[in-house]
């Protein structure tokens, strides 16, 4: 073979393997990168689909339990609320047989859409008492919940009990009422 020939071809085939170089990181890489990209996008779409299909085939079900919740909140009227927690701490307790000492209801309206009762409960009584008295209170379908609790020992013996308890209740502004 010359070695014209033998050039020209060295430098053909060093041109083929620099497009096929360049074809690669300018064409090839991005394409694939592309698709990649594109697969993951439809897969994470796809899931959100049937995300959102499963919601709505369960919408009926969440709705009736929002309108459970919805039952079970405080009443809108502060005093009717307060009457409302008063008795169910009545109730609480004597299902229980804990002397309630004192209730301090606190009113708060973090947004306009609801308000919170805080009550700052002080009891006392014996080790039954007391857990059936907290059985009772988180049994009830009244929307209320513990958010803090303190017990402590009123003599030597540990017989009886002094429970401090902090009680949020929830009262819910429909909203039409928002406006």
């Amino acid at each position: 073979m010359k070695i014209d020939n033998r050039q020209q071809m060295l430098a053909f085939f060093a041109i083929g393997a620099i497009a096929v170089f360049a074809a690669d990181r300018l064409v090839i890489s991005p394409l694939t990168a592309s698709w990649k990209k594109r697969g993951d996008s439809i897969t994470e779409l796809r899931k959100q689909v049937n995300d959102g299909r499963s919601l709505i085939d369960r919408e009926a079900g969440y709705r009736a339990r929002w309108a459970q919740m919805q039952t079970n909140t405080l009443s809108r009227s502060e005093p009717q609320a307060e009457e409302q927690v008063l008795k169910a701490f009545d109730r609480w307790s004597s299902e229980s047989r804990v002397s309630i000492l004192s209730i301090n209801p606190l009113w708060r309206r973090e947004s306009e859409d609801h308000a919170t009762l805080e009550c700052r409960v002080d009891a006392s009584g014996g080790l039954p008492a007391i857990t059936r008295f907290l059985y009772e209170l988180e049994r009830d379908s009244l929307a209320v919940k513990i958010q803090a609790l303190e017990i402590s020992s009123k003599d030597n013996d540990g017989q009886q009990l002094s429970l401090g308890l902090q009680v949020s209740g929830l009262s819910l502004t429909p909203p039409e009422k928002r406006r």
